[in-house]
């Protein structure tokens, strides 16, 4: 017997998608503070000031926000449950059907746009699900059986492909995939959307593609839905592109996508998540004493070193002996090597740090954002927070 997607999600194999609503720490009877492995700290209150700002920043526009991936790290169920209230957020953008599964189990009842493949038969449970698929092949008699099957219209938005070359129809051949969905009494264009390729002068290339596209369909009659563009990094860059509707991801969880926007003073964005552990285990490094595979790092004078419990395999980037830093008691220390489950601290001559500290690899702080974290380490603040380990404990921290 066939097993539909939502009946695999609520079976709980599919971890991916129902991380999001892992238990936190209190939930899974271990107080705070008793555990040393890593946890990951959501801060609602920040993600609904982050969505002000954005809706500032597009004058009222309505927000499609992304929440792919796990909620960026933070959790799928929570960041939409955080969200969902909100007058200026209009829907959710997923990229797997089970993350779009999980959100209807869940209660979210606002839109939830699957920017993600899927078969005909995942585009019934969709359908009958209230999910809106994203179409860019010739699917238009699909669509029509679903809706006679389940006798309701099918909604979609359309992805046209203007140059990023991922997915999307071309631009050259899209007039007439649009067209022939248009026609149908049965499918309900609700969007057209586009991604940049984030190469400022060609966006404005594929800008003029994407307009005229549009341009020439509206003038043929053809209802188009809401147009929609832009990114989080969009949100920095074009703010001549913003047209109905906008797509933000990063910015909703407070990081600056580039590390030239931050300074710019477009947006006042506040991180909604960091990542924590505590102190495992403190010792004395004698002078030529080494720490970490390949003798990664080695002690040039007596050196006091603190292992933590949290590595590559929760998600952080093998580059953090680049320059990253973690704070613990208020001081920030340099990583000296990493592993897959652990990471060892350079505290220095002087040890100040005991076993059970709580160790901050990054949060909200200045210096030790995610965009300073990443900075220092060479990476992408996307590698912190994307491919944060989606079985970590999440601890919801709301304002008293």
């Amino acid at each position: 017997m066939k097993v539909s997607r939502r009946q695999f999600v609520k079976s709980g194999f599919a971890l991916s998608a129902v991380s999001s609503w892992v238990p936190s720490l209190e939930n899974k009877g271990i107080k705070a503070g008793s555990s040393f492995d890593p946890w990951v700290e959501v801060y609602p209150d920040n993600l609904k000031h982050n969505i002000e700002e954005i809706d500032r920043r597009v004058n009222s526009r309505p927000i499609m926000a992304v929440i792919k991936n796990n909620g960026y790290g933070l959790g799928i169920v929570n960041v939409a449950t955080s969200l969902e209230p909100l007058r200026s957020v209009a829907g959710f953008a997923v990229v797997k059907l089970q993350e779009a599964v999980t959100l209807r189990d869940k209660g979210i009842k606002k839109p939830i746009l699957l920017l993600g493949p899927f078969d005909e038969g995942e585009l019934e449970e969709a359908v009958d699900l209230d999910i809106l698929p994203m179409v860019y092949t010739s699917i238009g008699s699909n669509l029509e059986k679903v809706a006679q099957k389940l006798q309701k219209s099918v909604r979609i938005h359309v992805c046209v492909d203007t140059g990023i070359g991922r997915v999307g129809i071309p631009y050259k051949q899209a007039a007439n995939l649009i067209g022939d969905l248009a026609a149908r009494k049965s499918v309900l264009i609700e969007g057209v959307m586009m991604k940049f390729t984030e190469d400022k002068e060609y966006d404005d290339v594929q800008f003029g593609r994407f307009l005229d596209l549009c341009n020439s369909l509206k003038v043929d009659g053809i209802s188009l839905g809401k147009l929609h563009a832009v990114s989080s990094f969009g949100l920095f860059q074009h703010p001549d592109k913003f047209l109905d509707m906008v797509r933000p991801g990063m910015a909703i969880y407070g990081i600056y996508p580039e590390h030239e926007f931050r300074p710019a003073n477009i947006m006042n964005l506040h991180p909604a998540v960091s990542l924590k552990c505590r102190v495992a285990y403190v010792k004395k490094l004698a002078k030529g004493e080494s720490a970490g595979y390949n003798r990664a790092f080695i002690a040039e004078n007596d050196t006091w070193v603190a292992t933590l419990p949290v590595g590559h395999a929760d998600g952080l980037p093998r580059s953090v002996t680049k320059g990253a830093r973690v704070r613990i008691g208020g001081n920030l220390y340099p990583l000296a090597a990493i592993s897959a489950s652990h990471c060892v601290v350079n505290i220095g001559v002087e040890n100040k740090v005991r076993i059970g500290d709580v160790a901050t690899i990054f949060d909200g702080n200045e210096g030790s954002r995610p965009e300073d974290f990443a900075l220092a380490s060479q990476s992408s603040v996307y590698d912190l927070t994307m491919h944060l380990n989606p079985l970590l404990p999440k601890k919801i921290i709301s304002s008293p």
